[in-house]
């Protein structure tokens, strides 16, 4: 997996005019992102997979969306 990652979209506008910003990364926290279209810069961490959830019987269930 590579150690940067491209996001697509600016999670605050939704712009896709991202460039990659001038800094230094800390390990473990991801690279920093600027947003031309709205001049913010962000971070992007990838967290891990979800697990699969299970019902009381043991067997597998589809993950629910939403807060419940």
């Amino acid at each position: 997996m590579s150690e940067r990652a491209a996001p697509y979209y600016c999670p605050y506008c939704g712009d896709e005019d991202l460039v990659p910003e001038e800094g230094t990364a800390v390990k473990g926290e991801g690279y920093p992102w600027a947003c031309l279209s709205c001049a913010r810069v962000f971070r992007v961490k990838y967290v891990g997979l979800r697990s699969a959830s299970f019902s009381s019987d043991g067997a597998a269930s589809r993950p629910m969306e939403g807060n419940v």
